[in-house]
């Protein structure tokens, strides 16, 4: 239920736009499956791509940070959040992120709200990556009705204090259902429903 494809960031500028840095508009992107409910607000300067049965992108065409949101079926309906950062295993979590992060170090992880459940939540940092500069991922994941939704954003490490803020939004306003309501003091523009590709 993890990693991030980076081919999409490696073309990116280094320096996030200042419309998205003070963006006061945002997006709704609703899935339309009654099967895999979600609900993903983000600035609206970013843009969607995918969704249906496959992973949901949220990018910005002119800075370092993507999102990626993968919805799988699941087995464990004692999952919490709180179980899952207690079985966290570091080393077997920096392997993981070696690939595309080498060098990848862990950093904070605890738990935290998504709108409407609980998720496990951790980031961590790499000095190198394929884009050649340092990169940080932001990995949260709940389950909910027999699904597991797993919500990644990687940025550029130089831009975390730009990039971080909107990463937190964007997972502080997700949900597992698809009729979730908008942030508060946020203008909304028209809903992105996503369709299941053929």
């Amino acid at each position: 239920m993890q990693h991030i494809s980076v081919a999409t960031l490696a073309t990116l500028g280094l320096v996030l736009a200042p419309s998205l840095v003070a963006a006061q508009s945002v997006n709704v992107t609703r899935s339309i499956l009654p099967t895999l409910p979600y609900t993903v607000i983000y600035p609206e300067g970013m843009i969607a791509s995918g969704g249906g049965g496959d992973p949901l992108t949220i990018n910005h065409p002119e800075a370092p940070l993507q999102c990626d949101l993968t919805v799988v079926p699941v087995e464990d309906t004692g999952w919490t959040a709180e179980a899952a950062l207690n079985a966290l295993d570091d080393a077997e979590v920096a392997a993981s992120w070696s690939e595309i992060m080498p060098g990848f170090a862990l950093g904070n992880k605890g738990t935290t709200p998504y709108q409407d459940n609980t998720a496990l939540i951790y980031d961590g940092s790499s000095p190198q990556s394929s884009m050649g500069v340092p990169l940080t991922v932001v990995h949260t994941e709940t389950v909910s009705n027999g699904r597991g939704y797993v919500l990644d954003c990687l940025y550029a490490t130089a831009e975390a204090a730009q990039a971080r803020p909107i990463v937190d939004f964007i997972i502080a306003n997700f949900a597992t259902r698809s009729d979730a309501e908008c942030c508060i003091g946020a203008e909304v523009a028209p809903d992105q429903e996503t369709v299941p590709t053929q």
